[in-house]
């Protein structure tokens, strides 16, 4: 927390319209950076009267603003990308558990914590991504198959230090084991294009760019290249195929984004009841 910045957010009233006071209000960090949350909060505001109330940074940031803020804090609901950001908030003992039969029917069990302390809001695929150009389907098969010598020079990955890429390896982890997730980690920068850089649509682009063959990225940002305005943006989705790794195995990696009540809330109950409302059916055909 030494920058300054954090502490500069303000928070961001999104009523479309006055809101009456004695419906009170809901405080919201997120690290979910749509449109569509803005509209289903508006939503919310419009449809119970509860304001709320918005400070939008990084996962990590905001995790680490909470934690300064300690009981002072005036965050209710901390939306974040990513299970694995959601468990550093549980392990710190950030989240208070909440026990919700509207919640626990509309969430499969595994894709909400045990005890209720976060519950998933979205989900999404770690892909494969290729040159058509220069990749057939058929090459492709697994995630360990990228540390095969044949992608030497051809593969293209945000840093490790990027928490999709450790969920990621927490997966491989999990199904393959220490000793085989190592030699595949080694074999995988082994066969890198480039020193790792950008986000996730920087890989896209890259490949479409030709400067590497295959590409490790979430699935929605493909679909974001897709329907966006922007010509240059729809050329990658046509230069670029998705593929969904693994199907003769485990299956392609899923990871979550999710929403969990700080322990220090101060308006518990309009926290649940935003929960509950990105969670409707109308709330996640908009999702």
């Amino acid at each position: 927390m030494s920058s300054p910045a954090l502490f500069l957010l303000a928070a961001l009233s999104i009523a479309a319209d006055p809101v009456d006071d004695v419906a009170g209000e809901v405080n919201v960090y997120s690290s979910r950076h749509y449109d569509t949350d803005r509209e289903l909060y508006r939503a919310f505001e419009q449809e119970t009267g509860i304001a709320v109330r918005l400070v939008e940074a990084s996962g990590d940031a905001l995790l680490a603003r909470i934690r300064s803020e300690g009981a002072n804090s005036p965050c209710d609901l901390y939306v974040t990308v990513d299970a694995g950001r959601l468990h550093a908030a549980e392990a710190a003992g950030l989240f208070r558990p909440l026990r919700s039969e509207r919640l626990e029917g509309r969430v499969p069990e595994h894709l909400r914590h045990s005890q209720g302390h976060w519950f998933a809001l979205t989900k999404r695929a770690r892909c494969i991504f290729y040159a058509r150009s220069e990749v057939r389907p058929e090459e492709l098969s697994t995630y360990e198959a990228l540390a095969e010598p044949k992608w030497k020079g051809r593969v293209l990955i945000r840093s490790s230090s990027n928490v999709y890429n450790q969920s990621l390896v927490g997966s491989l982890l999990a199904n393959i084991g220490e000793e085989a997730t190592e030699e595949w980690a080694r074999g995988l920068v082994a066969n890198l294009a480039r020193k790792p850089q950008g986000g996730d649509t920087d890989q896209l682009r890259a490949v479409a760019a030709g400067e590497g063959d295959v590409a490790v990225a979430n699935s929605y940002y493909y679909a974001k290249l897709m329907k966006s305005d922007d010509p240059a943006d729809r050329e990658v989705v046509e230069k670029v195929g998705i593929f969904f790794p693994n199907q003769d195995g485990r299956g392609t990696h899923v990871n979550v984004s999710g929403a969990g009540i700080v322990k220090t809330a101060k308006n518990e109950e309009n926290a649940r009841r935003l929960l509950e409302f990105l969670l409707s059916d109308a709330s996640q055909r908009m999702l």
